[in-house]
């Protein structure tokens, strides 16, 4: 903290531009990372707030995150279970180092991208139906005598464009192939969607933000009329029996962190759980139906809510770069163009029952968590309760300058496309669009202050 508190008073000391607004630099409140760490371990850190008795729960959650499943029957009963068909062993596999998951280069297999499948229609409450073969996300590997489904690949195809004054780019096109396929074609109305895994920091602190505030923001007649809807994503919450506001997933499916884990923990890995009690083996895969399992749930829910507790917690790291002046202008340009419509820079988290440290605190987020129109290019055509093809939840920016010291890379948008905040910025389409313009028609030096704007969150 001392530290962290020099560096800041050395920034205004030295001239740079004072007007950074009262806790900014700080994007978790109090939650906040204030080590000066490694940039690659940014990710991994608790709340700055949690007590000493609280990191119990953190470090056990930590630890089954980290740690690969395995296959039942197996001396390690704690942690056996896993498919019979997933995505990957552990957690850790897409989220390696609580960071967030890349596309492969060309004709290579994903690895940290998940594949979700639908086909047209809705189930008994408003979200997609699953493809009749391979169920609702696409798994390529198997346990044992299980096969996988199959395998999916990505090519690229780069798209010329350029600036309006004269500065050439290339955008980066993504097309999925599904080969040796183990239970026949996909259903000839498939909808696919590619997801990338995202980074871990900062999620119990956008469950906290308060209903109400989404509602304030949420405008999805453009009542305003400044071109942006924001709607509320509403899903099905399983343990209430109604429809509940959707928070994360780059379509905004999930309610809670503990949802999101447990449905991760089924998607990805196979494992289920009170919220999934039943095996995802969809009809036709025998082998899948007949594979022994870990147990009736496979993770029971007192594990859940540890490593729910470790999601929630896991700390926004400082941003040491906040108050330079080129960062400072580069705020400014961000706000110009108006970024800030949908990445909506503050808000004040309410009361989280159980997590106190997460209460009351004023966080910098970038987000508005609702669902926008992003346009024909960024669309997978695959609706999601209150979510069309087009449409996808707001993603939070904060912590995203540390990606690459984290993951090794800057692959940012649903599907990793993006080569960086530029490349993110120009496959913008729909409310974005005009934004999108604006920034193709800045000076040099704007769109490189711009960018080192969005690199020091």
């Amino acid at each position: 903290m001392t530290r962290v508190s020099a560096c800041l008073a050395l920034l205004v000391a030295c001239g740079s531009d004072p007007q950074l607004e009262p806790g900014e630099e700080r994007p978790g409140g109090d939650t906040t990372l204030l080590l000066l760490v490694s940039g690659s371990q940014a990710y991994t850190f608790p709340s700055s707030n949690l007590s000493s008795e609280r990191r119990g729960p953190f470090f056990t959650g930590n630890a089954f995150f980290g740690q690969a499943w395995v296959t039942a029957p197996s001396t390690t009963t704690a942690r056996d279970g896993l498919g019979p068909t997933f995505n990957g062993a552990a957690c850790s596999t897409c989220h390696f180092r609580d960071g967030r998951g890349t596309p492969p280069e060309d004709n290579a297999t994903l690895t940290s991208v998940l594949i979700r499948l639908s086909i047209p229609g809705v189930d008994e409450h408003g979200g997609p139906l699953p493809d009749p073969a391979y169920g609702g996300q696409f798994q390529p590997f198997g346990v044992r005598e299980v096969p996988g489904e199959g395998r999916v690949f990505v090519r690229w195809t780069e798209e010329a464009g350029a600036y309006e004054d004269g500065t050439p780019y290339s955008l980066r096109r993504p097309e999925y192939v599904f080969e040796d396929l183990s239970f026949g074609p996909l259903s000839s109305e498939i909808q696919f969607s590619p997801r990338v895994a995202p980074h871990m920091i900062g999620l119990g602190l956008l469950e906290a933000i308060p209903a109400a505030r989404l509602e304030e923001l949420a405008d999805p007649d453009d009542a305003d009329g400044d071109a942006i809807s924001g709607e509320i994503q509403r899903v099905w919450d399983p343990e209430a029996g109604a429809m509940a506001i959707g928070r994360f997933g780059w379509k905004s499916e999930q309610p809670t962190v503990r949802h999101q884990t447990a449905g991760a923990f089924f998607g990805d890995l196979g494992i289920t759980s009170s919220l999934h009690p039943v095996e995802n083996c969809p009809p036709g895969q025998d082998d899948c139906a007949a594979a022994p399992n870990g147990g009736a749930p496979e993770i029971d829910d007192e594990l859940l809510e540890k490593v729910s507790f470790y999601s929630r917690t896991l700390a926004p790291p400082f941003r040491p770069r906040a108050l330079e002046s080129e960062v400072l202008r580069g705020r400014s340009v961000f706000r110009r163009l108006s970024c800030d419509g949908c990445h909506v820079a503050n808000h004040q988290t309410g009361t989280l029952e159980g997590f106190p440290e997460l209460s009351d605190q004023s966080i910098w987020p970038y987000t508005d968590l609702l669902l926008h129109d992003m346009g024909p290019d960024l669309a997978d055509a695959r609706p999601v309760f209150e979510a069309d093809g087009q449409e996808w939840r707001t993603p939070p920016l904060w912590g995203l300058g540390y990606l690459e010291s984290v993951n090794g890379h800057q692959n940012l948008l649903h599907d990793g496309r993006a080569r960086g905040f530029a490349e993110a910025i120009l496959w913008h389409g729909g409310e974005a669009e005009e934004a999108r313009e604006a920034f193709r028609a800045l000076s040099e030096a704007d769109r490189a202050r711009l960018i080192a704007f969005l690199e020091s969150l």
